[in-house]
């Protein structure tokens, strides 16, 4: 089973933390929630108390084969200023594994010093912030280049986990849990089964 990192800072966006750890768990990819302090308690950028799965300082980062990188403010700063998150974005865009970063995270990348050649896009409000990027696209949702995946924003949460899906699990895996979501919203809405 494929494994994904996904890093909590204090201030992270709720939506763009949540809904890819739901999307990429319905495609069966086992996804930590970790904490970059010795606390599991990590408070979101508007106020909601998340319990990481774990911390850190106490995995071994080899073992993913992918890491996601929530924005929001100020947990973007967080990330972009913290010495081992930079390390593994660069190990792991080395080794060719997926890296994934939305809204106002891609500084974190540009910090990292991975997306001088690539495209990426952002939150509309970090274009000015990114210095040394090959390609910032303003207009697109989602955009893949290689194995950096970026998205533009909470709203794009969706997309760039079914890119992320799709990247490691195939088209099929992608559709099964599209699918899925439909179903728990027919179920949820009029509960009944389709």
């Amino acid at each position: 089973m494929k494994k994904i990192l996904l890093l909590l800072a204090e201030g992270f966006e709720e939506i763009e933390a949540l809904t890819p750890v739901d999307y990429l768990r319905l495609a069966d990819l086992d996804v930590d929630m970790d904490s970059l302090t010795d606390d599991l308690s990590v408070t979101g950028a508007h106020g909601i108390v998340v319990s990481a799965d774990t911390t850190l300082d106490s995995i071994d980062p080899t073992a993913y084969d992918g890491v996601y990188l929530p924005g929001g403010m100020p947990g973007s700063l967080n990330l972009r200023d913290d010495a081992r998150v930079l390390s593994i974005v660069r190990d792991f865009v080395d080794a060719g594994k997926a890296v994934s970063a939305i809204c106002a995270a891609p500084i974190v990348l540009e910090k990292a010093g991975v997306i001088a050649d690539k495209r990426v896009t952002g939150y509309p409000g970090t274009v000015d912030k990114l210095e040394k990027v090959g390609t910032y696209d303003a207009e697109a949702i989602v955009v893949q280049d290689e194995n950096i995946f970026t998205g533009r924003g909470a709203a794009a949460a969706v997309y760039l986990s079914f890119a992320l899906i799709t990247a490691l699990c195939g088209e099929e895996t992608t559709e099964r849990v599209k699918q899925g979501i439909q179903q728990q919203a027919v179920e949820s809405l009029y509960g009944f089964s389709s």
